[in-house]
C-alpha cells in the first residue's frame, strides 16, 4: 500500500521556521520525485517545492526561493521541507506527495493526508 505520512506542521509567528517531514512506504522511493504543495482555506492547490529521487534536480515555488529548502533521505525514505522566514500568506495545508518537475512548476499525481501549517502576524 502506497503511503505519504506528512508531519511537522504547527503555529509560528511570523519570521519563524517549521520542518516538515514526509515519511514514505509502499514504493521504490528512488524512483520518484517527492514534494510539497499547499492549499489554503477555499483555494486551489499551488505546487511549493519537489525533489527527483534520482538525480536531486529541485522545484520551488518562486515565493519560497530563498526561505524554504527540500531535502530526501534516501535510507529512511523521508522527504523534508525546511521553511526558515514564514509569512502568513504561507498559512494552509501542506500535502506531500509524487510530482514531476516543469520549468515553471511540478504537477502532482498522489499524496497523502496533510499537515496544517499556521502563520500568524
Amino acid at each position: 500500500e502506497v503511503q505519504l505520512q506528512a508531519s511537522g506542521g504547527g503555529l509560528v509567528q511570523a519570521g519563524g521556521s517549521l520542518r516538515l517531514s514526509c515519511a514514505a512506504s509502499g514504493f521504490t522511493f528512488d524512483d520518484y520525485a517527492i514534494g510539497w504543495f499547499r492549499q489554503a482555506p477555499g483555494k486551489g492547490r499551488e505546487g511549493v517545492s519537489c525533489i527527483s529521487g534520482r538525480d536531486r534536480s529541485t522545484y520551488y515555488l518562486d515565493s519560497v526561493k530563498g526561505r524554504f529548502t527540500i531535502s530526501s533521505d534516501n535510507a529512511k525514505k523521508t522527504t523534508y521541507l525546511q521553511m526558515n522566514s514564514l509569512k502568513p500568506e504561507d498559512t494552509g495545508v501542506y500535502y506531500c506527495g509524487g510530482c514531476t518537475i516543469a520549468a515553471d512548476r511540478a504537477f502532482f499525481d498522489f499524496w497523502g493526508q496533510g499537515t496544517l501549517v499556521t502563520v500568524s502576524s
